[in-house]
């Protein structure tokens, strides 16, 4: 997966800050990257030439695809919410940068991933906008790798926070909100 042109990335550029994907395993950073690829192609494929991913077309209520919309547009906000709040931190590899802040604030303070939650909504949206079970399987395959991946970010993220990140893992869940219930 692709990430998005921010400024923080479009500063990294202009630095020509490199980010190492060893840590990651250059063959699974590879193989992320082609699924995100395939994706966005798919995804611009039935945008360009609908009719192309014919074969793959899903019987979805049109109702469930408007709604789908709405929930899409919605999460567009919420992604810039979150990159946003994670600032000049984004990277797209499981390093963390030298001069990284660890960030417990805006939807970070609810979630440890929301980056990847949002991703997941989106790719959902437009699995059910487009009726299309393509576009469906190559976002379950970009999502599978992500949470293979987030173990790894995470020990990534421990190693640069220590003990002020483990603490944050204790009061926040992985990927969804934890719910408390009061007595």
């Amino acid at each position: 997966s692709f990430p998005p042109v921010t400024p923080s990335r479009i500063h990294k550029f202009r630095r020509r800050a490199k980010i190492s994907y060893r840590d990651e395993g250059y063959l699974f950073a590879a193989l992320l990257r082609l699924s995100g690829l395939a994706l966005w192609l798919l995804t611009a494929t039935y945008l360009i030439a609908p009719s192309a991913l014919q074969a793959s077309r899903l019987q979805i209520p049109n109702q469930i695809r408007y709604g789908a919309i709405v929930a899409g547009s919605l999460c567009s906000l919420l992604m810039w919410w979150t990159l946003s709040s994670l600032g000049k931190n984004l990277t797209d590899t499981v390093v963390t940068r030298s001069t990284a802040t660890l960030v417990t604030s805006g939807p970070y303070q609810w979630v440890r991933h929301p980056f990847y939650l949002t991703a997941a909504l989106m790719m959902t949206s437009a699995t059910l906008i487009t009726a299309n079970w393509a576009i469906g399987i190559a976002s379950v395959l970009v999502l599978g790798l992500l949470a293979i991946r987030t173990p790894r970010e995470e020990q990534k993220l421990i190693d640069r926070f220590g003990q002020q990140y483990r603490d944050y893992m204790a009061t926040t869940w992985r990927y969804f909100p934890r719910i408390r219930f009061r007595r």
